[in-house]
């Protein structure tokens, strides 16, 4: 009797042992099957971007001109518990054989041209995974980071190798209207391929909360750039902006403070950056003036932007891509508005220098013009000019671009 009940129990276990079995291999089949389901139920894109770019200074290099083909390809997973990933890969070719233009990292045409920053490459420009859940959101990869207009950190996005990062990001709305985000950068992949980029050590902190009339954004962007050196690099500033009504016209404000400490082997340096402006939008049209300071200390250090899509700010001709050292006061005028379906921009500046010397006092002024028109759902056209005419410093440069982008 006793070895009946013993088989039984054996034969029982073995059964129950059968069944757990078949239940877990049919839940890994389960899990199995919605991980594959994201990874090929994913989205693939195609953006295309063909542009002319002409250069002509007054100084002893040739005339530059280029026409270049960018190519980016990517594909975004679906979502699986939480969790997907995107793969983006980037290419630039130089078309028809146009080109005459230097670009100084990778040692293209060196000394000849004046500089068009488009490199031919291939590359990974974007590779990351990501997960989301009830308001948090974080990516770990090479990715792109933009926080607050791309003054101090942007994608730099006008060049063909836009910039991206290699890091960890994460950002959280922590109640309504609150937003908070934090990233850690391990290399800074710029403009250049691979010919510039830069192994770092970079904290991004950023805080923004909105209110009925405007957003309040306070920030800590501590830079360093990890060659076993001492370069730090530190910025914290607060900034407000937004709008309202007055009759049937909108005004625009903002305000914005920062101050920054650089610390080397070599000098400790302090600088400030102050950034205001006012607008009015009326009659289909935005007017804007913009009065911004990027600070010297003595004369000797300008406030350093190095992770900002600079092209945005201070001249499209890229004059002041890095600060003069007595810094820089830029009182600017802007103009947008609408034609024939598309939109144009009117800007002018006036470059200062923020602590003159006796021979570094006025910086120059430019006048930039666009006009850009989507069409049939995936196109895009434009055409840009700047004239950059020097004061002090540099010489006096004139800029056209010319392209059509598509987007799939």
């Amino acid at each position: 009797m006793k070895t009946t009940i013993k088989k039984m129990n054996k034969h029982a276990i073995n059964i129950a042992l059968v069944i757990a079995l078949v239940g877990s291999v049919n839940s890994q089949m389960v899990y199995a099957q919605g991980f594959i389901e994201a990874l090929t139920s994913g989205k693939g894109s195609v953006d295309l971007n063909l542009r002319y770019e002409s250069v002509d200074q007054d100084n002893a290099l040739a005339d530059a001109s280029a026409l270049t083909l960018r190519t980016l390809l990517a594909y975004d997973t679906g979502s699986y518990k939480g969790f997907s990933a995107k793969v983006e890969m980037e290419d630039t070719r130089i078309v028809l054989g146009q080109g005459d233009y230097t670009v100084g990292p990778s040692g293209y045409n060196l000394g000849l041209y004046s500089v068009i920053a488009d490199p031919e490459h291939t590359e990974l420009d974007q590779g990351y995974i990501q997960y989301k859940n009830a308001g948090f959101s974080a990516n770990l990869g090479r990715q792109v980071i933009t926080m607050d207009g791309h003054r101090f950190v942007g994608h730099v996005g006008w060049r063909q190798d836009r910039q991206t990062f290699d890091a960890l990001s994460a950002k959280y709305t922590a109640v309504k209207d609150l937003t908070l985000q934090y990233a850690y950068i391990t290399q800074r992949n710029r403009i250049f391929a691979q010919d510039a980029d830069l192994d770092s050590k970079d904290h991004l902190i950023n805080a923004s909360y909105k209110t009925s009339v405007g957003t309040l954004t306070g920030y800590g962007y501590l830079l360093e750039v990890d060659n076993n050196t001492d370069n730090a690099l530190d910025t914290f500033g607060i900034s407000f902006a937004g709008s309202t009504k007055a009759g049937d016209s909108k005004i625009l404000y903002r305000a914005e403070y920062a101050s920054q400490t650089s610390e080397s082997a070599v000098a400790d340096f302090d600088v400030n950056y102050l950034n205001l402006e006012a607008g009015v939008v009326f009659s289909g049209m935005t007017a804007k003036v913009g009065y911004e300071v990027l600070g010297s200390d003595n004369g000797a250090f300008g406030f350093s932007t190095p992770l900002a899509t600079l092209h945005k700010f201070n001249g499209w001709s890229d004059q002041f891509l890095g600060t003069p050292s007595q810094g820089l006061v830029d009182t600017s005028f802007m103009l947008t508005g609408k034609i024939l379906g598309g939109g144009w921009t009117a800007v002018y500046h006036k470059f200062n220098a923020d602590e003159a010397s006796e021979s570094v006092d006025d910086l120059g002024s430019e006048f930039n013009l666009s006009y850009v028109k989507k069409y049939a759902k995936y196109y895009t056209a434009g055409i840009k000019y700047a004239a950059y005419s020097a004061g002090d410093i540099k010489v006096d440069t004139d800029k056209v671009w010319i392209w059509v982008g598509a987007k799939f």
